[in-house]
Order: C-alpha cells, then structure tokens, then sequence
C-alpha cells in the first residue's frame, strides 16, 4: 500500500510539475467547462419554455431518445475537442518545447472532423450504456459497468491518437485499443494512482472545507460569504487541476507507448514501476 501511495504521488507530481511551467493548459478545462455551460443552457432553456424537460420528453419516446442523443453528441463533441487542445498542446511540452493556448486550439480545430465521428461513436457507446445501465435488474447494470470500463481502457489513447495521426475515428479507436496492449499497465496504473491521490487530497479538502464553513458561519453573513466565495473559486480550481493533470499524463503514456519514454518532466519515473500498480511486472 506504501508503495501504491508513493507511486500515485509520484505521477501527481511529475504531471504537476508540467502544468506547474504550462500554467495555460489550465485554460483548456476552463473553457470545456464554459462551452458545456454554455450548451446545457441552450438545451435547457426551450425545455423550460416548453413546461419542463420531462413535459418535454414525455410527448414522444422517439423524440426523448432524440434529443438525448443530440445532447450526448455534443456533451461529447465539447468534451473531446477540448481535451484534444490539451493533449496537443502536453505533447509539445513533452517533446520539449512550449505550447501555447493557441497552439492547442489550433491542433483541435485541424482535426475537428475526426473529433466530431469520435464524439457520435462515444455518444452512441454512451446512450447505450446509460439505457442498460438504468435497467432495474442488477443483470443490466453489472454489463453496462463492465462494458463502460472496457470501453473507457480501450479508448483511452483515442484523443492522442486523433490529434497525432492522419485517420478517422474508427480507425483511431482500432489504434488506441492495439496501444492498449502494450501500455494496459501503465493505463490502469494511472487511473488507479491518480484516483487514489486526488481521492485522498479531495476528501482531506473536503473536510477543511466543512470546517471553515462551520467557523465562518458563527461570524454571520459578513463572515460567510466570502468564506464560500473562496472555497466557490478553490473547488474550480481543483477540478480544473485535476483534469488537466489527467490531460498530461494521458499525453505521456501515448509518448511512452510510441517511444519508450513519457517525455520531458517524467524523467524521474520510470512508467513500468508505475505499472506495478496494476500488477504488471
């Protein structure tokens, strides 16, 4: 467990010290984040004009699925296109040089096509997977649970691979999951390490969190308020860092699985000592 521990903090740090010198790649998710606001609004509010979203989804089951699916494709779309800027941009990082936001939205808009088949493959996955899974039988949920973790592996160097290559989806799901068996160690061994450290960093800040609110509240409003406006900004914050740290190491294990070395910033870990994590040896 020490080890475990040591290790997922290692991969912490190593992605840390990256965004620690690309502070801009904090952009990326800040923008995802806006863009995805933005939609839910807009998907949102002719529902509510309408009397409600389930008024909405209730006058046809066609035109619920429809519209579920719409909003998947562009949660999706949204989501990978973004992630793609960050990606693109980590890459350069790791090959030495110095990215700029520019660069990364320049290398996600130069593969927008591939970006957008992506997302209606992923839309399609995760309607599916959402219909099966809200099933009440255990039966439903205990597939749709395995098959989305076998999805989630099998394209986890899917955005790499689009911003990187010259294919479409398809065939970028083919590479990403060929890739997959040459680095499931180190995949897994990311998810797992960094769920087990921001695991441990969110719970222990969620604790301080509550115990700042706890005295702020016995100052009165004055004393409240901007003690939840900080911790407002300091929760954005987090879940900015967090996604992008996980950006960066997606970028160094694709780096890793073509070279043999993550890149620039990982140099003092060794990826098949993170891959123990997983059990590999």
């Amino acid at each position: 467990m020490q080890n475990t521990l040591e290790n997922s903090w290692s991969l912490v740090k190593a992605s840390a010290r990256i965004l620690n010198e690309d502070r801009a790649l904090l952009l990326f998710p800040l923008m995802s984040g806006l863009a995805f606001l933005a939609l839910m609004a807009t998907f949102l509010f002719p529902a509510l004009l309408l009397g409600g979203v389930e008024a909405l989804f209730g006058q046809s089951r066609a035109l619920g699925i429809g519209l579920a699916f719409l909003l998947y494709l562009v949660q999706y779309f949204v989501a990978f296109y973004f992630n793609a800027a960050l990606v693109g941009a980590a890459l350069i990082h790791l090959d030495g040089g110095r990215p700029t936001v520019q660069d990364g939205l320049r290398i996600a808009s130069d593969h927008v096509k591939p970006i957008l088949g992506y997302a209606l493959i992923s839309a399609t996955v995760g309607l599916f997977l959402n219909s099966a899974g809200r099933r009440s039988q255990r039966g439903g949920r205990l597939v749709s649970g395995v098959l989305g973790t076998a999805w989630n592996l099998a394209t986890f160097l899917a955005v790499p691979v689009l911003v990187t290559r010259d294919m479409g989806p398809i065939d970028a799901l083919k590479e990403s999951a060929r890739l997959l068996r040459g680095t499931w160690g180190e995949q897994l061994s990311g998810m797992l390490g960094m769920g087990i450290a921001f695991g441990a960093m969110g719970t222990a800040l969620a604790g301080a969190s509550v115990g700042l609110v706890v005295v702020a509240a016995g100052l009165g409003p004055f004393g409240l308020v901007p003690v939840l406006l900080f911790l407002f900004v300091f929760w954005v914050l987090f879940a900015l860092a967090t996604t992008a740290l996980q950006g960066i190491y997606r970028a160094a294990v694709y780096r890793y699985a073509l070279t043999g070395q993550a890149g620039q910033g990982f140099e003092s870990i060794s990826m098949r000592d993170m891959a123990d994590l997983a059990g590999r040896r």
